[in-house]
């Protein structure tokens, strides 16, 4: 069971309609909605977020995403169900996510550059940021209780 230990929405509200309006931004934008899906389920996976990888779950199958697809995101490098864009995006992702991990970014980016826009790039950084923010934001404020 868990509850929380604080609401940032309540705490700063200001602040939380800024990031409501940002996720808005990236939801109008031209990428992919199942690619926003599974990066924001991905990123989830890797920060260990139980909420949001539950919530992108769910609203990854709203959306028609197969569920092979969601069942083998985790090892998205080792099957070939997943496009040469979505593998791209998908590296980039985790790359991001776990900054340091990759020694040079350039070499993730010419193959992303070659499937997605430089406006979808940052699109999909900025998805990839927030997703992230959102992450960290839902761990902090939970406190699990046995």
């Amino acid at each position: 069971m868990k509850e929380k230990r604080f609401d940032y929405m309540q705490e700063n509200p200001a602040a939380f309609e800024g990031l409501l309006q940002i996720e808005a931004a990236i939801g109008a934008s031209n990428l992919p909605p199942l690619l926003k899906h599974l990066i924001k389920l991905r990123v989830s996976q890797i920060n260990g977020c139980e909420f949001c990888v539950d919530m992108h779950l769910k609203e990854a199958r709203k959306d028609g995403e197969q569920q092979e697809r969601l069942d083998k995101l985790v090892v998205w490098k080792e099957v070939d169900i997943f496009t040469d864009a979505e593998k791209a995006a998908l590296e980039w992702a985790e790359a991001l996510t776990t900054k340091g991990s990759h020694p040079d970014l350039n070499t993730l980016f010419y193959p992303l550059a070659e499937h997605f826009d430089a406006n979808q790039i940052a699109n999909l950084s900025l998805a990839i940021a927030m997703i992230n923010l959102w992450n960290r934001l839902q761990i902090s404020s939970l406190h699990r209780q046995f």
